[in-house]
């Protein structure tokens, strides 16, 4: 006859295995990762092949865009970094948007 604490370990894993199968535990560690590769890829997106556009415009900024840096008495304000982490999180959250309608359009959960 098992034990009082016997059971009650058997309880807990039970309740563990209960707990990674209601809440989808392994889908989720698998959308986070795949997230977290998905916003390096934009990031290199934006980096390497959109924001060098705005340096093939004539006369536009001798510095690299990310360069661009507006001083204001001794604050230095990042102006290239910042517009370079907007477009990045623009195109994310428009490749998320696209993700959720097109789940929604083949009924996934």
């Amino acid at each position: 006859m098992a034990t009082e604490s016997e059971e009650k370990s058997k309880n807990i894993l039970q309740e563990f295995k209960e707990f990674l199968k209601n809440y989808k535990v392994l889908g989720l560690a698998v959308a986070f990762i795949m997230a977290i590769y998905l916003g390096t890829l934009v990031q290199a997106l934006v980096k390497d092949l959109i924001m060098p556009i705005f340096e093939l415009i004539p006369g536009a900024t001798d510095v690299p865009w990310n360069q661009i840096i507006l001083s204001i008495g001794t604050a230095d304000f990042l102006i290239g970094h910042f517009l370079g982490e907007m477009i990045t999180f623009i195109i994310i959250a428009f490749v998320i948007f696209l993700i959720v309608k097109l789940a929604s359009k083949f009924e996934v959960d």
